[in-house]
């Protein structure tokens, strides 16, 4: 296709010269590239002449032949682009600080390369806890599926889930604090320490870790914080001295805060958070995520 656009230029323009010049090329590559293609077809296309390039009585046919082809192929071509541009589904993905969407990335960008037609747009909200409620009601609206712990509203609510891992519980501390130096937190460590817990009813399972506190450590001060994290709670726990209950997942929300691996046997599911009657674009793309999932499960398994 190369060569007979070449051609096409040198007929057009007579010269190999020009026809170089308006490919850009130099004309060494373009009498190469003639060589080639009559060396292919076998006959000769061009005479040489003084009054430069003109074509043979094979070169006037396939010269038309070639119009033709070329005219063809590139139609082909852009109806092709057509239909992916018409098939393409842009999954909108909600991104927050306490609600980052790079796991899913992560296991979406192993499977992007075999479905074209699916693109990511991130679309970033605010972790203010008197929308946040109002923000996983309307999945769906301003995006289509977001990445959430399932201390999130304890995963309930008019959509629906596919999990994709766990995250762990951990303990921030201002880099300030004096456990700042430790490797990893034991509650023994936080004796005598006052700790920030979301409030209760907020989660049953971060009700359950409260309830064992308090049961086996009641040396620990515990502080109900708010039913939702936000920013507030991160700069509350730097600037002061009080210990934060977190997820592993929020290591770097802060820059001045720590987060510690804790001895706590307890973990958070986290997931995929979509529409209770998703779109077809958006219900084709968790199906592969559910098989990528499965995929990954076996691979784990053998």
């Amino acid at each position: 296709m190369k060569q007979m656009n070449t051609f096409i230029q040198v007929a057009d323009s007579g010269s190999f010269s020009k026809a170089a010049e308006k490919l850009f090329i130099s004309p060494t590559a373009v009498i190469k590239q003639m060589n080639l293609l009559e060396s292919t077809v076998g006959v000769p296309l061009l005479y040489r002449t003084n009054h430069g390039i003109q074509l043979s009585d094979a070169g006037t046919s396939f010269y038309k032949d070639a119009k033709e082809i070329l005219y063809y192929t590139e139609a082909a071509i852009l109806r092709a682009r057509k239909t992916v541009q018409d098939n393409t589904h842009i999954i909108r993905v909600g991104s927050s600080l306490l609600n980052p969407c790079k796991v899913l990335l992560d296991i979406w960008n192993e499977k992007r390369v075999h479905y074209p037609q699916f693109k990511i747009k991130i679309v970033p909200f605010e972790d203010e806890a008197d929308a946040l409620d109002e923000t996983y009601l309307n999945l769906g609206k301003h995006f289509d599926i977001l990445v959430a712990p399932k201390v999130i509203a304890n995963w309930r609510g008019p959509f629906q889930v596919l999990k994709l891992g766990e995250y762990r519980f951990s303990f921030a501390v201002s880099i300030r604090h004096h456990l700042a130096q430790k490797k990893a937190l034991s509650l023994t460590d936080l004796h005598g320490e006052q700790l920030i817990i979301v409030k209760r009813g907020t989660s049953g399972l971060i009700d359950s870790i409260r309830d064992f506190i308090m049961e086996q450590h009641p040396e620990i001060q515990i502080i109900e914080g708010p039913q939702h994290y936000s920013i507030d709670i991160f700069n509350r726990c730097e600037q002061g001295n009080e210990v934060l209950l977190t997820l592993d997942a929020w290591d770097s929300i802060h820059p001045s805060l720590l987060t510690i691996p804790s001895d706590l046997n307890f973990a958070s599911p986290y997931g995929l958070l979509y529409p209770t009657k998703p779109s077809s674009a958006v219900f084709e793309f968790i199906e592969i995520l559910k098989a990528a999932k499965f995929e990954a499960f076996n691979f784990r398994k053998t």
